[in-house]
């Protein structure tokens, strides 16, 4: 019995190949939107947009965009980059042995992609403008949203069935640690 796969599974969502590439995706994320932020102050004097000519402008200009004493693009870097430090927080076997962490990174990129799917709906209501490089990060943010699920759903299924055995306590004080090391490998 492989211990890092969760019952009922055929693979590992929480394996190292697969957070790698989260990993990979939110520090693109971090990128774009550290980019953005820049022309926001001013430090980069023009914003690349090759599709919807000024409209990364008017966007990035917008009353929306600076509701906050900071840029909203920062706020956007700054997600980015919680989410990658989620993505490598744990073990292959995190979905069982820090499954609150889970929670929390599930619930970070889940709240980020709803935030970047409002922002991208604005532009074109809001502004009658488009952004490329807010849509590159929005779509960025919806496919991190759809690749972390199975793992929050992994968490969620083992808290039910430690629920469910009288054993939930043990997580919320420590987590549970089978599973890691050599016990990842069912020994």
């Amino acid at each position: 019995m492989n211990l890092s796969v969760p019952p009922g599974w055929d693979y590992n969502p929480a394996r190292w190949p697969k957070r790698l590439g989260l990993i990979g995706l939110a520090l693109m994320g971090v990128g774009i939107t550290t980019y953005l932020t820049l022309y926001q102050l001013g430090v980069i004097p023009v914003v690349w947009e090759p599709f919807f000519g000024d409209g990364s402008q008017v966007i990035l200009h917008s009353h929306l965009a600076h509701l906050l004493p900071v840029p909203d693009a920062s706020l956007g870097a700054l997600g980015y980059l919680v989410e990658a430090v989620g993505g490598a927080v744990g073990d292959s076997g995190r979905w069982r042995s820090r499954p609150w962490v889970v929670l929390f990174y599930g619930c970070t990129v889940g709240l980020l992609g709803l935030m970047s799917l409002l922002l991208a709906i604005c532009q074109p209501l809001l502004f009658h403008a488009w952004c490329t490089l807010c849509l590159t990060s929005a779509a960025l943010s919806l496919g991190l949203v759809g690749l972390v699920t199975d793992e929050v759903l992994a968490s969620l299924q083992h808290l039910k069935r430690e629920s469910a055995g009288g054993r939930y306590g043990r997580y919320v004080d420590r987590g549970d640690k089978r599973g890691t090391g050599a016990n990842a490998q069912g020994k």
